[in-house]
């Protein structure tokens, strides 16, 4: 088996069975693979209809295949290689999204969850003009590791937020060393694309996975928080905990699981979090 847990950051591993290659020390995603042009399809993981879970009311979600990081408490690892991912087009997914539009009610609308939705812009843009166009609400769930204030990506990703309602950016660690064991990357530019989307004023939710033995510590929780307070557009903060549902794919793909024999928190973990974080919830 491949083991992921024991890898330091700089190393190259091997990933989907040999698929594809990842340095798990790059701090700036390249995007030269990642094909672009006008009209471009996706890669599509999987769909759902009736997310409650992704954002306000009912929502399609779209999972998109492809990820830069290689998360510890990953349940989808089977979304990393974009190349498995089947490719749809705008048109397609809006067309299977719309079905669904009786049940979103005011609230819902469309996520696009992964995988990582930001390694496939020009297809975001194209998805997000579309829907929006439709009067659709869109949000998108991302990790935020592709983010950098450098041409091309930043034009793209500011054309994209013109048709973003909300984004929950998921914050997996506040230390950066510690982002790097859990994650395989940096944190820095996440940081900086929670800042730059309080700056123009993009509605967030922060998501934080809770997990024990990495994140659950009082002082990680403390400083996230004081990070947190310096933004001026977070309208939720959620606490995931950790779970171990997936860690049936990760034996599937061939993948010794990293945090075999870690518990998800106990209720009382939870709650303290909920209460460092200031989320609202017991």
């Amino acid at each position: 088996m491949t083991n992921l847990a024991n890898f330091n950051i700089g190393d190259t591993v091997n990933y989907e069975k040999g698929q594809g290659m990842i340095n798990w020390g790059r701090s700036e995603i390249q995007f030269d693979y990642v094909p672009e042009g006008e009209n471009m399809n996706g890669f599509i993981h999987s769909t759902e209809s009736f997310g409650s879970v992704d954002g306000p009311g009912v929502r399609f979600v779209i999972f998109v295949a492809g990820c830069p990081m290689r998360c510890q408490f990953c349940h989808n690892p089977d979304t990393w290689n974009m190349q498995v991912g089947e490719q749809k087009s705008a048109d397609e997914l809006l067309a299977q999204a719309l079905r669904y539009r009786s049940y979103w009610k005011d609230g819902g609308g469309i996520t696009v969850s992964g995988g990582e939705p930001l390694l496939q812009m020009d297809f975001m843009i194209e998805l997000f003009q579309k829907a929006k166009e439709k009067g659709i609400n869109t949000t998108i769930d991302t990790s935020g590791a592709p983010f950098t204030r450098k041409e091309p990506f930043f034009g793209k990703f500011n054309e994209l937020m013109k048709y973003t309602d909300l984004l929950l950016v998921d914050i997996k660690h506040i230390d950066d060393e510690q982002h790097k064991l859990l994650t395989g990357q940096t944190n820095k530019n996440i940081l900086d694309m929670a800042r730059y989307l309080s700056e123009i004023g993009k509605p967030v939710w922060i998501r934080h996975v809770l997990v024990p033995e990495r994140s659950d510590k009082d002082e990680y929780l403390k400083e996230l928080y004081e990070f947190i307070k310096t933004l001026g557009n977070v309208e939720k903060v959620e606490v995931l905990p950790y779970h171990t549902f997936g860690e049936y794919k990760w034996k599937e793909l061939g993948y010794d699981y990293p945090l075999a024999g870690i518990e998800p928190p106990t209720k009382e973990r939870i709650k303290n979090a909920n209460e460092i974080l200031h989320t609202g919830q017991g």
